[in-house]
Formats: C-alpha cells, sequence, structure tokens
C-alpha cells in the first residue's frame, strides 16, 4: 500500500476491504501521469494488443483523458457483463480477492505511480489495474473466465493449491498472448500496461511461446520482478473458459506429486511456437530494456 497517499491512509476499509475511490481528490498531476502512460500504450499497442482490449477501452469511454471515475466506468460496464470496479488500499489476502471475481467485482488500487516510475513498479496501480484488465472484462466470454477463475480460486483453498491458481492466473490474465486471424497478439494486462514488454512478449528472441495448457501452467513457476522467460498462447477466450470451468479438485489432488517446471523450461509434450535463447534471463535481466532480445 503506498502509505503517502493521504486519501487512502484516512479511510478504513469495509470488511471486504474496499474503500472509496475519491475521484475528486486525484490530482491535476496524476490525471496527467494517466494520459502520458494512456497515450504512450496506445502508440506501442497498434498492431500489438488484442482488439478486444481496444473495443473495450471505447466502450468504457477510458480515452477521455485522466483517471477514470469508477462510478462512470461501473454504470457501463455492469450494463454489459454485469462487472464492477471496486476500490482497495493495496494487495488483499486471497480468499478476499477470490470472492471479490466470483461475485463480478474488480479490484483495483487507487494509486498511480509517481512520474519518475512510469515503466516500473512492483505493486499494481490504478493504470496497470484498469487500463490493463477492465477492458476485456467487457468481453463476455473473458467476463465469464473471470468469475470462473474466482470460483476456482476459492475451492483451492481447501486444497492448499493458491499457487496453482495463482500460475494460471499469472500465465493467462497478466501475460497471457492470443492468436488472431491478423497474428499474435497480447491480451495479458501486465503486458499490456508495460511498454517494454509490450514489444519484448511479441518480438524478443529469448522468451519461449508455448500454446496454452492448463495443468502444465499450474505445475510452472514464473517471474515476478522482471520479464516472463515463457508466454502462453491461447486460440481463443472460449479455449480459456471451457478450460476453467471444470472441478478442478482432481487436479488439485494430483498436483503434490508431480514435478515443477522452471520458468525456463521446454517439455516434450509442449506445443512449442517459438523456442527462446533465454539471453535476456541469462545475462541478468535488465528490466526496462525494450530491445527484443
Amino acid at each position: 500500500m503506498p502509505v503517502n497517499d493521504p486519501v487512502i491512509a484516512e479511510q478504513e476499509p469495509a470488511a471486504d476491504f474496499t474503500i472509496d475511490q475519491k475521484w475528486d481528490r486525484y490530482t491535476a498531476g496524476e490525471h496527467a501521469i494517466w494520459t502520458t502512460l494512456y497515450e504512450r500504450q496506445m502508440g506501442v499497442l497498434k498492431g500489438r494488443a488484442a482488439p478486444e482490449h481496444f473495443a473495450g477501452l471505447d466502450m468504457l469511454n477510458l480515452n477521455e483523458g485522466g483517471i477514470p471515475d469508477f462510478r462512470r466506468v461501473n454504470e457501463k460496464l455492469e450494463k454489459l457483463t454485469g462487472w464492477t470496479v471496486v476500490t482497495v488500499p493495496g494487495l488483499i489476502p486471497e480468499k478476499d480477492f477470490y470472492e471479490h471475481l466470483a461475485n463480478r467485482r474488480f479490484v483495483s488500487g487507487r494509486f498511480i505511480r509517481d512520474g519518475e516510475t512510469l515503466d516500473y513498479l512492483p505493486e499494481p496501480d490504478i493504470f496497470h489495474d484498469v487500463f490493463g484488465h477492465v477492458p476485456l472484462l467487457t468481453q463476455p466470454v473473458f467476463a465469464d473466465y473471470m468469475q470462473a477463475y474466482g470460483k476456482g480460486g476459492l475451492r483451492s483453498l481447501e486444497f492448499d493449491a493458491i499457487k496453482h491458481m495463482a500460475r494460471l492466473y499469472w500465465y493467462t490474465v497478466e501475460f497471457g498472448l492470443i492468436n488472431t486471424p491478423e497474428g499474435r497478439r497480447i491480451y495479458g494486462a501486465g503486458i499490456v500496461s508495460s511498454r517494454t514488454e509490450s514489444i519484448f512478449s511479441l518480438e524478443g528472441k529469448s522468451p519461449n511461446r508455448l500454446h496454452f495448457d492448463l495443468e502444465r501452467i499450474m505445475q510452472t513457476d514464473y517471474r515476478y520482478d522482471d520479464f516472463q522467460q515463457s508466454y502462453f498462447v491461447i486460440d481463443s477466450y472460449e479455449e480459456l473458459m471451457e478450460a476453467t470451468y471444470a472441478d478442478f479438485a482432481p487436479i488439485y489432488e494430483s498436483l503434490p506429486g508431480r514435478p515443477e517446471y522452471k520458468p525456463s523450461d521446454l517439455l516434450d509434450t509442449d506445443r512449442v511456437y517459438s523456442r527462446g535463447t533465454q539471453d535476456y534471463a541469462r545475462k541478468g535481466g535488465l528490466l526496462g530494456d525494450a530491445e527484443p532480445v
């Protein structure tokens, strides 16, 4: 939680960790940072992001300039897919996070990064949460997938399988790629909201690009502090939904006896789109270097 945000500090979160956005308390400088990030990303994402992302931005009028007011966003979003965006002070417990998703509530931080850390921050801010995640919630199939993920996450608590569900979220919702008639595109919010990883994930020679495999992903660790060493690709959002709609209990029960894979591992059973050199990770990573290596 950004302790230097007085709007957050002065609020006592509700039992579900939500707080008021207090949109009128954002400063002109904070609105300017959003606009800078938005305009810069729109330039980078042309020909790289999934068309559904651009459609969602338009449907929710996220292109009006400045930090969006969730009251206005929710008027449109709820009519489209029954989702709303709620504000939280920072990272919240897994159970509460899953409960929000299972009830079609997407949690967003209130704070926005400062002008000195436009390219990277360790905790997601409102630009990542709203620009990155919310547009796809306008799409019925993806909206259903997110709710199903929340329900699956709640079930995972019974089997001590939180880390496996975190991996699924990471490699799909945050860092997923999708095949489209126009070519491979980005749909994951962690990439969409990052200028440098938008280039690296699609054009870099370093990472592997593999086809989506639910159980394989659940057995695969990930990089939380740098560009990914492997990206998983789906053919459609329906593919995600079909995989997630199943009862995960048998998978959860079998996972403790299965091998754990490193982020760079390639298996004989993988459907490989591109075998990465892994040069970026081998050199220690640069985090912010936009050159495709």
